[in-house]
């Protein structure tokens, strides 16, 4: 084969072998009565560059599985009520602000009687505060427990968490750096708050106005869900410039749409979640080098971290929701407890400033897909004798 014909063939072959893999092993789990997205996410392990070295991760896969995160969320938001959300506001907020104090203080406490460096102990608390809203999002709708009063709970929580969590980065790297602009971070997180609640409160009475306008003046095909995609990443690149991340902005997209698109959009929506998603999950898997816990030392810390991670969470965020009683804690503990991205997104920007070192490096890789992988049992769970919806399970 030529060159060309080689590098022709190079990007087709590797979504084939990550899209068919990871479905394949989802398949294989959910036969065993387990968690599909644990088969997804040991899929990227297996055909990584640190197991069979088939695949290694690309700028191209990266922006696929950011995409497929952005579809993701947008989907939960079209199944998420406004009213709904608003009504435990307060809870949610007091579920995040326990999350992210408990688990800061744990895994920075752990790293420092660890006798790591003070700014190396402040990014690992940093990468363990934020939850990953996609991984709690991807297993409750999967189960259809979308509507259960818990998962709305962890939802606005997550929401809450992600704008905690960046406000944390924003002050560690500027610690990181000698200086914090406490000026353009009150604004930044003014500006992120706003933005959200301005759209989770009158998003929803925009889109009754607007999306029959647009069915009745529109001739194109799929009029609705071209608009509906418009207002996804219109909305996405809103927040990023609010001071949140992306995602966010997508779910709050498709909780204002949620009452004013038809089925179809919903349908064709989950149809291309269903085929974006697993390069995000994968793409996990493929970061995670099982070689890079050899060192015993190593190892130790990280599972101490593993547990911290797990039960501040389990803890903060459960004490946080008791007024649900007991029940619904524990499910909102254990929602919170994945980090998945976010944790990768911070140990990113530490290794960069070279303030971590690279065993630290792996172990936030390693904790990231770890907390990912122990959610999904831990959420089933938590949600036992919770009866769910078919209409909101996959098909």
């Amino acid at each position: 084969m030529s060159s060309a014909a080689a590098a022709d063939v190079e990007l087709p072959l590797a979504i084939f072998i990550i899209f068919v893999s990871a479905r394949l092993m989802r398949e294989v789990l959910e036969r065993l009565r387990l968690p599909g997205i644990i088969g997804e996410i040991l899929a990227g392990v297996i055909v990584g560059p640190h197991v069979l070295g088939w695949i290694r991760p690309s700028v191209f896969l990266t922006d696929l599985s950011e995409l497929g995160v952005m579809f993701l969320l947008f989907r939960i938001g079209l199944e998420v009520r406004t009213a709904d959300l608003m009504k435990i506001g307060r809870t949610a907020i007091t579920v995040a602000v326990s999350g992210v104090t408990l688990s800061f203080i744990a895994a920075g406490g752990l790293a420092l009687l660890w006798g790591r460096a003070r700014v190396e102990a402040m990014f690992i608390a940093a990468a363990m505060v934020a939850t990953s809203v996609v991984i709690t999002a991807e297993v409750l709708s999967s189960r259809g427990l979308l509507s259960a009063r818990a998962s709305r709970v962890i939802l606005a929580s997550a929401v809450v968490d992600d704008i905690l969590g960046l406000i944390v980065l924003a002050v560690v790297s500027g610690e990181a750096r000698g200086s914090v602009n406490w000026f353009d971070l009150i604004l930044t997180a003014l500006l992120a708050i706003c933005f959200t609640l301005f759209l989770a409160m009158w998003g929803h009475r925009a889109a009754r106005l607007i999306v029959p306008g647009v069915k009745s003046r529109l001739s194109l095909a799929e009029a609705e869900f071209t608009f509906s995609i418009a207002t996804l990443f219109g909305l996405a690149v809103l927040a990023v410039y609010a001071g949140v991340a992306a995602i966010i902005g997508a779910f709050l997209a498709g909780m204002a749409l949620a009452e004013s698109v038809e089925d179809r959009v919903h349908t064709m929506t989950a149809g291309v979640s269903e085929l974006l998603v697993p390069f995000f999950l994968a793409g996990i898997g493929m970061r995670l080098d099982p070689r890079a816990l050899a060192d015993r030392s190593t190892l130790t810390l990280a599972l101490a971290l593993l547990v911290a991670a797990l039960l501040s969470k389990l803890v903060g965020c459960g004490l946080g929701a008791l007024r649900l009683g007991r029940a619904d804690a524990l499910r909102v503990g254990a929602g919170m407890a994945p980090r998945g991205e976010v944790g990768m997104i911070v140990a990113q920007l530490g290794h960069e400033m070279g303030v971590m070192s690279n065993s630290i490096f792996a172990i936030i890789i390693f904790l990231s897909v770890a907390t990912t992988l122990a959610a999904p049992p831990m959420i089933r769970f938590a949600f036992r004798g919770v009866r769910s919806h078919p209409q909101n399970e996959r098909v």
